[in-house]
């Protein structure tokens, strides 16, 4: 099967083969779109997968999530994410979203499952504390929220974060990543409040969506434009942004002394390289 234009594309960046690592993002309608999407991606030389639940799956009990997950597994050689999140609606079954119990016999029985990105009970670090305890020595246990995270990375050792909006800090966050596995926490520390007002209007941006339960992808999108990434239009449906909200981001980067486009944001909607 010839791969799609999405997952085709990345063919042509064969420079940074091996210094660039894709996850593909297997948030599709249903199981069999998103193993065939999944297949294409493998083709086109993806790494990984971050497994999401399609908004209309409902399941009945915990084995309905575990045998969705087994499924799409199966269908794939790349290793998995699995992401306890809230954002399925899994917490009218467990109010961890995801039975850890159901957790322990994926990790288990499931052999392609390589990492956990911990966001169980979101907003609060219960989720990745409690993965953490238990599955530290079986996969690379996430928190991939950069405001808890590298504070976090300071008392435990985290191997990798992943996956979030981090390019809207520029190349700030694997900066300060690299301190802490270096052992200079002061200097990290500097650095993480030194972005704090960027931090801080991502955080208000993202309130706007409370209770959508989908994140705002152009939002996103824009500010990793803000330093330098490509922007330009989404597949509709998507959510909207606004003048104000493009405005407030914008003006975090430049509190927090990261280095930002100066290119009018009517350029977003277009984008750097524009097909």
């Amino acid at each position: 099967m010839k791969p799609p234009i999405w997952a085709r594309s990345q063919i042509r960046f064969g420079p940074a083969r091996g210094r660039l690592h894709l996850i593909h993002h297997a948030s599709f309608n249903t199981l069999e779109e998103n193993i065939r999407a999944v297949q294409a991606s493998e083709a086109a030389g993806a790494d990984l997968v971050l497994l999401s639940y399609p908004p209309n799956f409902y399941p009945k009990n915990q084995n309905d999530i575990f045998e969705y997950t087994k499924a799409f597994c199966d269908a794939t050689n790349l290793g998995i994410i699995l992401f306890p999140v809230p954002l399925w609606g899994f917490e009218r079954l467990h109010p961890a979203g995801m039975d850890p119990k159901i957790i322990d016999r994926m990790i288990k029985e499931i052999p392609n499952i390589v990492a956990i990105k911990a966001e169980a009970g979101m907003p609060l670090i219960s989720g990745f504390a409690h993965m953490y305890n238990l599955y530290k020595d079986d996969v690379v246990v996430s928190m991939p929220l950069e405001d808890n995270a590298l504070p976090l990375a300071t008392l435990v050792p985290m191997k990798w974060m992943g996956t979030s909006n981090y390019e809207y800090f520029g190349p700030t966050l694997p900066k300060l990543f690299n301190l802490i596995q270096e052992g200079r926490t002061e200097e990290a520390f500097d650095l993480y409040w030194r972005i704090h007002p960027a931090r801080l209007a991502h955080a208000a941006q993202s309130a706007t969506t409370s209770g959508a339960n989908f994140l705002h992808r152009m939002a996103w999108k824009y500010q990793g434009w803000l330093t330098g990434m490509n922007g330009g239009p989404l597949r509709a449906p998507t959510m909207r942004l606004n003048q104000k909200q493009m405005s407030a981001l914008r003006q975090g980067l430049i509190q927090s002394g990261i280095e930002v486009t100066t290119d009018d944001d009517s350029q977003f909607f277009i984008g750097r390289n524009p097909e």
